[in-house]
């Protein structure tokens, strides 16, 4: 099986412009970030995998990579040929792998710069697949283009981080103890975190010696992403903040903050065993 240097083909994206033609060529079976959301901050790249299969039309080999170009990309909009200019994402580096003369199996990945490519928090939302499909001849004379669309998705969202505080530590028995954190997310306009509002949390709890957390209340954020509760101290372990994600924004698990509930007499204990 040889591998063909799919990379090469985007310098078909400087080529000069062909007539809109039927190319003959099928982009299928495209699978992108392995059907999961791709998750975006503000300023960290994402390339998330995807996998493909080309077809040719009669008369062109996938043993010859230099007279064909096609790959999948994303958009939203009412057409692959807008959207591709408009906002697009489109694939990086991609190697692909003769299967016959004239299929290939490809897989590479997309390249998504939330700092260029993400300005509207419409962005995240579902994606359309669309494909690209070029024929060369010659000396790289492009002699037909198309843009077409390819069955299924990809969903794009916001990324989100939740931070805890459990107060008073260490704390007697029977008394209230306050969790408090805050929710925020990716804003793309603002490239920055900012509060997200009205959002269900889950304020969750592990026992000292054990591996699981169990909820025990849940909290809408404030306007500013603020979260809040009150809860009375019972045993010693950890207090975390847990966010299911939105269609629009992905979910958000806090670490855990780990309170003592044995009062001033496991402070002692505690003292007495570190001068032995």
């Amino acid at each position: 099986m040889a591998a063909l240097a799919g990379a090469l083909a985007l310098s078909a994206f400087t080529a000069p412009t062909a007539r809109a033609a039927d190319t003959g060529i099928t982009v299928s079976r495209v699978v992108v970030n392995g059907g999961k959301p791709i998750v975006v901050g503000t300023t960290e790249v994402k390339e998330p995998p995807v996998t493909f299969r080309v077809t040719l039309p009669p008369g062109y080999s996938t043993a010859d990579p230099f007279a064909y170009d096609a790959e999948p990309f994303l958009y939203h909009g009412t057409t692959a040929a807008k959207g591709i200019d408009s906002g697009g994402l489109q694939m990086g580096i991609y190697t692909c792998y003769e299967k016959s003369d004239r299929i290939a199996d490809c897989e590479g990945s997309l390249y998504v710069d939330p700092y260029y490519r993400l300005d509207s928090h419409n962005d995240a939302t579902t994606w359309k697949i669309g494909f690209v499909g070029r024929l060369f001849e010659g000396d790289s004379h492009l002699v037909a283009e198309e843009y077409g669309t390819v069955s299924g998705s990809a969903q794009i969202r916001r990324y989100a981080k939740a931070t805890v505080n459990a107060a008073p530590e260490p704390v007697a028995k029977g008394k209230p103890i306050t969790v408090t954190g805050t929710l925020k997310r990716a804003d793309w306009v603002k490239h920055a975190y900012t509060g997200v509002a009205d959002a269900s949390v889950r304020l969750q709890f592990r026992p000292r010696g054990t591996s699981s957390y169990t909820t025990v209340k849940t909290v809408r954020s404030s306007s500013t992403g603020a979260l809040k509760a009150t809860v009375t101290a019972t045993l010693d372990g950890d207090w975390r903040w847990d966010f299911g994600g939105w269609s629009t924004t992905g979910g958000a698990v806090s670490s855990g903050d780990y309170v003592d509930v044995s009062g001033a007499g496991g402070l002692v204990r505690e003292m007495h065993a570190r001068h032995r």
